[in-house]
């Protein structure tokens, strides 16, 4: 017996040794027993802390995530260099999948459910231990108990947005006793939670910015669960769950009315998070993806620091920097960015060159786009036919003439990729401000207060302010001109970030923006001369109003029969 105990505690010991190599370690808590890990002799909560910081990389990052592609490259935003039939974000795109063919990477329902079992299992064993450590005057481990809330909370919305109304398990642990023969709970129950939830933990968990930036920098945050509830109730308060229910009397698949509240509530929430005061817009818009602990960051998913994402993404053509080029942005994307007086390309008094297409333009294309003519590698970008980044080869390369830049170092003068931060950015300060633009104009119009969000977001881009201080806004505008232009400044500001794949579904666009041809660039070079001509790179599809949420996993409905499909599926 003495041997065993032994053993157990020279495993624990172990684990913990090689945790403290990483911020987040998954604690193989099927391998040690519960009692090694809520130790209710351990002062310090070692182990217990490390089984909570086994529950963050749930979250998931971003970069390259679906298939090796990122996800926008499903959406009117790009498409993957890589497209073909089994592509998963080309099935996504193209509408072809069902409830049993759903793309691996965003079949996540059992996923989630596996991350919030953890919380939960964190949830009702760290009260047996008795962690001496304070913070705020309270015991650290009720800091510990509000961030695996949290992440639960998180994992729920990630459900919720794909599926509507899912199961809630409260604090339930299941066991391979148990019947987990659950109905789904209604999109507003889950919606409730979710806020409710963060209502809860926002005072016990720790503030912004955090003592220790190095070593807590990933951590949640009041801040962060404000930003979630934000986030949140922005959602719901869109038209694909708020007015625009796609089975309109089905509480599952979002509310059975439609509210203006919704969106007041909305709006303040975004404010509670504004008001807090311990976040601001740096005026490096670059600089927010590279530069840790930077003052925009809400929420991160740690990835550490590398060259992965130029690997996999930067033009290709450059012997000493090999790479792939996975990700072709589309012409629609390039087009959404104004000029850099702010107006759009469309307005006759813009200044935009058909035959320049790139010249003088918003400073955030140069950073999310290349283009032809962009400086990279101490070289200005080939990207007409035959050139050096799109030989027309068999090599893969880009489907459109662009290539995606955003996420990327500044290597625009040097010889090869360098190393930088690549964490993922879950929440930012930039889409709480534009929550809030969006929900106020739906409850009050274009008020000076949506104006000054826009301005915030547009100034830090480096859009002139032009005579009028409007950044290129238009003065006057109602409430569908406000709409729109907010849309578009999500759509350029976000973009690669996750957001505009789900933004088009909850803004119910999703069925006239996806079935449209995704356009591209081809341009010829005839001595110095170019030409540029617009062409069709992908036939996209969306099949609504199915589409517009995922349907249940075929396996979780034939083994239960009280979960309901959504409709269509």
């Amino acid at each position: 017996m003495k041997r065993i105990k032994n053993i157990h505690i020279a495993a624990v010991l172990i684990l913990v040794i090689l945790a403290g190599c990483k911020k987040y370690e998954q604690f193989p808590v099927d391998k040690v027993g519960i009692q090694y890990v809520f130790d209710p002799k351990d002062s310090l909560g070692s182990s217990a802390q490390e089984f909570l910081y086994g529950i963050y990389p749930v979250m998931k990052s971003g970069h390259n995530r679906v298939g090796g592609d990122y996800l926008d490259a499903a959406s009117d935003d790009a498409m993957s260099s890589a497209s073909g039939p089994t592509n998963q974000v080309t099935i996504l795109g193209t509408a072809a999948y069902n409830s049993y063919t759903i793309p691996a990477d965003e079949n996540l329902w059992a996923y989630y459910y596996a991350g919030i079992r953890k919380a939960n299992i964190f949830v009702n064993n760290i009260g047996v231990v008795p962690v001496m450590a304070k913070y705020k005057g309270y015991s650290q481990k009720y800091v510990w108990k509000s961030e695996a809330r949290f992440l639960r909370a998180l994992f729920y919305f990630e459900l919720v947005k794909r599926y509507g109304g899912v199961p809630l398990l409260g604090d339930k642990v299941f066991t391979i006793s148990d019947n987990v023969s659950l109905p789904r709970n209604s999109f507003a129950d889950c919606i409730k939670y979710i806020t409710s939830e963060c209502d809860a933990i926002k005072d016990t968990l720790l503030t912004a910015p955090v003592d220790n930036p190095n070593a807590d920098a990933h951590r949640v945050t009041k801040g962060a669960a404000l930003a979630l509830k934000a986030r949140v109730l922005l959602y719901a308060a869109s038209p694909l769950f708020n007015g625009g229910n796609i089975d309109a009397a089905n509480p599952l698949t979002g509310y059975t009315d439609n509210s203006l509240a919704r969106w007041a509530a909305a709006s303040a929430a975004a404010k509670d998070v504004m008001n807090l005061g311990a976040y601001s817009l740096p005026n490096d818009f670059k600089g927010v993806f590279l530069n840790q602990n930077n003052s925009e960051m809400i929420l991160i998913r740690q990835t550490g620091s590398d060259n992965g994402i130029e690997t996999a993404n930067a033009p290709i053509g450059f012997p000493g920097a090999a790479a792939k080029g996975q990700t072709s942005p589309s012409q629609q994307l390039v087009d959404a960015f104004p000029m850099s007086n702010g107006l759009a390309i469309t307005d006759p008094a813009s200044g935009y060159d058909s035959n320049n297409p790139y010249a003088n333009r918003d400073p955030r294309l140069t950073y999310t786009v290349f283009y032809n003519g962009a400086r990279w590698l101490n070289s200005d970008l080939q990207l007409y036919e035959g050139g050096q980044s799109k030989p027309n080869t068999s090599l893969q390369q880009t489907k459109t003439g662009y290539y995606m830049r955003k996420f990327m170092g500044n290597e625009e003068n040097a010889n090869s990729f360098q190393g930088h931060n690549a964490d993922w950015l879950v929440i930012r300060y930039a889409d709480v401000i534009l929550g809030h633009a969006e929900a106020e104009n739906e409850v009050n119009g274009a008020t000076s207060d949506v104006y000054n969000d826009m301005i915030s977001i547009r100034k830090r881009a480096g859009i002139a302010a032009g005579g009028n201080g409007l950044y290129g806004l238009k003065a006057g505008m109602t409430k569908d001109e406000m709409r729109d232009a907010i849309h578009n400044e999500r759509r350029i500001e976000f973009a690669f970030e996750e957001s505009r794949y789900w933004d088009i579904r909850r803004w119910k666009t999703a069925n006239v923006v996806m079935n449209q041809p995704l356009q591209g660039m081809s341009i010829n070079k005839i001595g110095s001369s170019l030409t540029y001509n617009i062409v069709t790179a992908l036939d996209t599809k969306f099949n609504q109003p199915a589409m517009y949420l995922y349907p249940i996993p075929y396996d979780e409905v034939l083994k239960n029969p009280n979960m309901k499909q959504n409709p269509g599926w």
